[in-house]
């Protein structure tokens, strides 16, 4: 069943969590509703136990035109991009960090907060006519969702900054070497790409998953060193978990694991 939150829907397949960008008519662009409601969404998929993978995807021709910054102007200090530590910062600045797998599955325009939204993923498949652009300074701001940081991280700075300091827009394929997506599929093809790397992320073991990501968000915000230094902490509960026993069965029993997340 499809809940309708008026700018996302939200619909649960098996374990995977189904989040639409439902603005179609404003190419789905961002104001303070939709915004609220897209936490909303992620929040409620975080505490889902039974959810393992979200995917978020955009209803219409294009996944978004960025922030509505008509709407926003008013609201740029009155909350809008503030989380507390019980909701998930669609933008991963503030609030709570998540500790489950996001796939993005983008088409058509793709500006601004929607490039964040991707760099703030895991899995990102694209369509081959999709069209990016990082314009914040064509509009009198910068970007603030993560792009100065993670744009540079991906592409490399002599490969981001000239998309981040002109503006300019580039196609899939230029995503693509800026290591800014995961695929580039045919129009058309993009939801059910990520759809299906979405179930095969469920099939894996849910701790394995949580502790690989949270591993990598480590390296990610404290650097390598932090990283390594802590990467044996998450053993002890893996190797002692009914997953890992699973695991080790389903290998000697030469059939597919069936992890419970416990």
């Amino acid at each position: 069943m499809t809940t309708a939150m008026d700018r996302i829907t939200y619909d649960i397949q098996d374990t995977i969590c189904l989040i639409g960008l439902n603005r179609a008519d404003k190419r789905n662009a961002f104001d303070s509703t939709m915004i609220a409601q897209l936490s909303d969404a992620l929040t409620r998929y975080e505490n889902d136990k039974n959810l393992r993978c979200a995917l978020i995807f955009a209803h219409g021709e294009h996944f978004t035109a960025g922030l509505d910054l008509m709407e926003l102007q008013d609201k740029w200090d009155k909350g809008a991009f503030d989380f507390d530590n019980s909701q998930i910062d669609p933008w991963g600045i503030s609030g709570k960090l998540r500790s489950k797998p996001v796939v993005v599955a983008v088409q058509g325009t793709c500006f601004t907060a929607g490039i964040e939204l991707m760099l703030n993923a895991d899995v990102v498949i694209a369509s081959d006519n999709c069209n990016f652009a990082q314009m914040e300074v064509q509009r009198g701001i910068m970007p603030f969702g993560g792009a100065t940081v993670r744009f540079v991280q991906a592409a490399g700075w002599q490969k981001a900054m000239p998309y981040l300091l002109t503006g300019k827009s580039f196609n899939a394929q230029t995503a693509d070497r800026l290591n800014l997506v995961s695929e580039v599929v045919p129009n058309g093809e993009e939801y059910e790409r990520a759809l299906t790397i979405a179930k095969e992320i469920c099939t894996a073991a849910p701790l394995g998953v949580q502790a690989l990501l949270s591993s990598a968000q480590d390296a990610s915000r404290n650097g390598t060193s932090a990283a390594l230094a802590n990467i044996h902490s998450y053993l002890p509960p893996l190797f002692h978990s009914e997953d890992a026993k699973e695991g080790v069965m389903a290998m000697v029993e030469r059939r597919e694991a069936e992890f419970k997340g416990r």
